[in-house]
């Protein structure tokens, strides 16, 4: 289920009032990775346990809100660092 781009327009980070955007599918497809190998944390912490079919990161690229079946989970604490979608540097 795709967001509604009404709500989309309408929706942004609760924490830093950010408007956001969905998250491109590379970025999603190398989060998803990362969760597997269970390296990422929400904000309060926790693993993140289960890969994500769509997400919304704010306009500044800080944060990541999850999008479950359709609707958008804009709480603080579920959020994930946006460090977590951007590509590794390989030296």
């Amino acid at each position: 289920m795709s967001l509604d781009k009404k709500l989309l327009d309408i929706l942004c980070c609760p924490v830093t009032k950010q408007p956001v955007r969905l998250l491109e599918a590379d970025a999603l497809k190398r989060l998803n990775q990362r969760i597997e190998q269970g390296e990422v944390r929400h904000m309060d912490d926790s693993p993140v346990e289960t890969p994500l079919r769509e997400a919304l990161i704010t306009e500044n690229d800080q944060r990541i809100y999850p999008v479950e079946d359709g609707i958008p989970i804009m709480l603080e604490e579920r959020a994930i660092p946006a460090s977590a979608a951007r590509p590794t540097t390989e030296a």
